[in-house]
């Protein structure tokens, strides 16, 4: 396990072109739940399944009932970026890293001072009226009771890409450009599971493909180095944070 760790360590300070894909497991850390771990949402009980809740449809069909899901298990205004955060944004500050993707919704990323950051689930923190087009931050919807209305009366939605909605083109485009240049590639706290973003992993044509996961992935067999643990741990160690 060491000898990974450092060849990960040697891997970083080699390289200036590293980028970084990732997915919840990068926020359970800061007490964010996962998905589909085994405490996450899809194992807790509701009277629809998570995934229901957080479709096109059912937000279509039932927005009360979506909006009171979305606030008590989507929304954690007080999560802190954890070490893994901030030793991506180290390696970007050092000028290694060139653009961190991720699947995750909360602006932790850029809370820890990463810049280059490519959502391709979008973002709690903005929101928009679906009537005017006028942009909220993350407050109008946490702080409103049942449907988040705007001045104009329209309903605010989040800018979080909902079962059934498709990827922004421009967002996934950018991903694919960044991970077909990359030196090393860095795929940390996701379980490779969730396409078309999985998917992107294909993209990769480097020789240097790092899998850091707690579990086993789809992809295991295909990466160059396989870290099981606390990405946290993994990453703040590697890059000294």
């Amino acid at each position: 396990m060491e000898n990974k760790r450092e060849m990960l360590k040697k891997w970083l300070e080699e390289s200036d072109n590293i980028v970084f894909f990732g997915g919840a497991g990068v926020s359970t850390e800061s007490n964010i739940p996962d998905f589909r771990s085994t405490d996450g949402l899809y194992h807790q009980q509701y009277d629809y399944p998570p995934e229901t809740i957080l479709s096109h449809s059912f937000y279509e069909e039932k927005p009360e009932e979506f909006y009171r899901f979305y606030r008590n298990k989507m929304l954690f205004p007080n999560a802190k970026p954890n070490r893994a955060h901030k030793a991506l944004a180290k390696l970007e500050e050092e000028g290694k890293l060139k653009a961190v993707i991720t699947q995750n919704i909360d602006g932790l990323h850029q809370k820890a001072g990463s810049r280059e950051v490519l959502e391709l689930h979008g973002s709690v923190l903005r929101n928009h009226c679906v009537k005017c087009g006028k942009a909220y931050g993350l407050e109008a919807v946490l702080n409103s009771e049942g449907i988040p209305r705007c001045s104009c009366g329209g309903m605010i939605k989040p800018d979080v890409v909902l079962y059934e909605e498709g990827l922004d083109l421009q967002t996934i485009q950018q991903a694919v450009l960044h991970i077909t240049n990359a030196e090393v590639l860095i795929v940390g706290g996701t379980s490779l599971t969730v396409y078309p973003a999985a998917g992107l992993i294909d993209y990769y044509r480097g020789s240097r493909l790092v899998l850091i996961n707690k579990s086993v992935t789809p992809m295991d067999s295909r990466a160059d180095l396989v870290i099981s643990g606390p990405i946290g741990e993994i990453l703040g160690d590697a890059v000294g944070v």
